[in-house]
Order: C-alpha cells, then sequence, then structure tokens
C-alpha cells in the first residue's frame, strides 16, 4: 500500500495517530504531546468512544481513532453469527460515530464504511478484522489525498517570505501546506495561538511546524488582534470541525474573533476542508459544551479562586461574510459558491 504520511511531522504518522495492533488500538495522547510522548491504548470499542470523547486525539484524530474503534469492536465479535455480529457492529458504530455530537455526521460516514466492509467480510467468509482495518487504512489515504491537494492550493496563496496566522490543529492540512511550501523555497513564519484549554495551537500546531523546519512563535489567545497588524500576517487559516454548504465555518472556539479582526485589516482567511451534506447551514449545528472546569485549569493547575465559574462552548461558528476562500480539494471556492462543490 502506498502511503501518503512520508516527510510529515512524527505527530502525523498513521502509526501516530490511532492504529490498531494484536488486538488493542493506541493513539498518540496530544492532550500532553510535546511535553511527553505517551500512547494511550484501548482494548474494547468502548474505551475507544472514551479516548475520543476525553479528547485523547483531536482534529482527524478522532475519525481515525473512530475506524480502528470498528476494527477493535470487529475482533470482539468475530465469533458471532452474521446477525449478531451485524447488530452488535451497528452499535459499536453508534457508539464511536456519538462520542462527540459536533461531528458524529462526517464520523457516521468513516464507521459506515468500516461496518459495511466487515460485514460484508463476515458474510463471504473472509476476515471481518482485516476488513474494517482496510477500510480505515483507504480512509487515511484518502484524507491525506486530498490534504495535500488542499496543501497544494493554500500555499499558492501565501506571498514569498510571507507571515501566517493558524488556529487551533489543522491537522495533515498543515503538513501537506509546510511540505508545500518547502517545495516552492518559500520560508513562510507562523504565529500560533495557544488554543486553550488544550493549547492544541502551542503543542500540536506549534510542534508539527517546529519539527518540519520552519519558524513559528506561539501566542496567547488574546494576542491575535494586534499581532495580526503588528507582524504584518498575509494569510489567516484554520481547517474546520464542519463547514456548512452555504460557507458557515464552525471550528474551535475563538476561530471568529480571529476572523472579524482579519475582516478589519483586510486579511484574508482561507478555511480548509469539504462541505458538509448534512449541514446546510448554522442551524442544523449542535455546539458542544465541554466541561467547565477546563476553564478554570491550565495543565491540571487551577487558575482560579473557589467558586468562580466557567463555560466551554468547544467551538464558535464563523459566518460567510468573513471567510475570503474555502481551500477544498478540488479548487478554492468562495463561500457563496460553495454549494457547486459536489456539483463539481
Amino acid at each position: 500500500m502506498t502511503r501518503l504520511d512520508n516527510d510529515l511531522a512524527f505527530i502525523l504518522k498513521y502509526e501516530n495517530v490511532a492504529w490498531y495492533d494484536s488486538g488493542s488500538v493506541r493513539m498518540l495522547d496530544r492532550r500532553i504531546y510535546p511535553l511527553k510522548t505517551q500512547f494511550a491504548t484501548c482494548n474494547t470499542h468502548l474505551e475507544v468512544a472514551q479516548a475520543i470523547k476525553d479528547m485523547v486525539t483531536q482534529s482527524w484524530g478522532p475519525y481515525f481513532a473512530a475506524g480502528m474503534g470498528m476494527t477493535l469492536a470487529a475482533k470482539e465479535y468475530d465469533g458471532l453469527n452474521s446477525k449478531d455480529y451485524l447488530e452488535k457492529m451497528k452499535s459499536a458504530a453508534y457508539t464511536l460515530s456519538h462520542a462527540r455530537p459536533t461531528t458524529s455526521a462526517h464520523m457516521q460516514e468513516v464507521v459506515n464504511a468500516c461496518l459495511n466492509a466487515s460485514v460484508l467480510a463476515k458474510e463471504s467468509g473472509k476476515d471481518a478484522i482485516k476488513a474494517s482495518f482496510e477500510s480505515t487504512l483507504d480512509y487515511y489515504n484518502e484524507v491525506y489525498s486530498y490534504c495535500e491537494k488542499m496543501g497544494t492550493l493554500l500555499a499558492d496563496k501565501i506571498p514569498q517570505q510571507g507571515t501566517v496566522m493558524t488556529q487551533c490543529w489543522a491537522e495533515t492540512v498543515v503538513g501537506m501546506l509546510l511540505r508545500a511550501l518547502r517545495k516552492k523555497n518559500n520560508e513562510v513564519k507562523f504565529f500560533c495561538p495557544e488554543t486553550r484549554p488544550y493549547f492544541q495551537g502551542a503543542r500540536l500546531t506549534a510542534s508539527c511546524i517546529c519539527d518540519m523546519g520552519f519558524d513559528v512563535t506561539v501566542i496567547t489567545d488574546n494576542m491575535p488582534g494586534y499581532v495580526l497588524k503588528k507582524k504584518n500576517v498575509d494569510v489567516f487559516t484554520s481547517a474546520a470541525d464542519v463547514i456548512c454548504v452555504d460557507g458557515t465555518v464552525c471550528n474551535k472556539v475563538g476561530t471568529f474573533q480571529i476572523a472579524l479582526a482579519c475582516k478589519y485589516y483586510g486579511i484574508p482567511y482561507y478555511v480548509t476542508g469539504k462541505p458538509n451534506k448534512a449541514h446546510p447551514d448554522a442551524a442544523s449545528l449542535n455546539i458542544e459544551e465541554r466541561d467547565p472546569e477546563l476553564v478554570l485549569h491550565a495543565f491540571e493547575t487551577k487558575t482560579t479562586m473557589e467558586g468562580v465559574k466557567g463555560y466551554y462552548p468547544a467551538f464558535d461558528i464563523t459566518p460567510p461574510s468573513l471567510v475570503k476562500g474555502c481551500v477544498t480539494d478540488k479548487k478554492i471556492y468562495k463561500p457563496e459558491e460553495l454549494f457547486n462543490y459536489y456539483k463539481d
């Protein structure tokens, strides 16, 4: 099998995202990387679902983990007859795809592909575990392939020796963007807001950029508006947990305020990803609210007085009017033209 993770950072290697081997699934614990390089090991699909819910892995990680979780479920239920196997695997697919509510529509696509592959193999007397694993590998390559196309398109929008601001952790798109910039000999500088409370920008994005040899600076989440102007940022970019068909972006909370500041300064905001047909517009979104205690801590250190309350919406919504372009694997669309993606 051809793999598309060559020349990418450690964090983007397939085995370091989520991987099934010898009856268990292991995934790099992105909550603590790079301070510690530690892997979580899951022995049941329920443990995989809990790891996804607990943010052990983020960005594309949950989708790959869900696929590998289906492979683990296939092992758990391998001894059942076809009818019981189907019912158990459907239940596993639901559990894994709904571990986090905002992205459940896309997660269902991943787990259902594994479900169908393993059930077909089971009914044909073939290896259902292998079929589910290979379905997930196909998904890895599919994602990395279109991320490579997006990274190449986005690289063309960044001036020579330009400056880019990111938001949160755009996973494979970041790696592919850096690879494309390297081919163009474009020594771009990056500014990464820290992205509290899990610090994905500081730990994951900045580590990936540094690992691949580019200049990167971390700023706190209340600095972007000032830094955009002070450091002459040319482009702001993020991935998205959901891109609606009308060009609305649902991404890590904080994206909206950076996009708003970019609009004020005339700095283009390019979001990367595909539109999701399950989400025509913002009204279809279910914004996940996570444990407010996380806001009251930084790396497990309490930062507030007892009695102070926290609030933690995981995502916010950026309207199409603040988005310059939606970078897909086909081309860059204006938000108002994104509905053409599936026609094209």
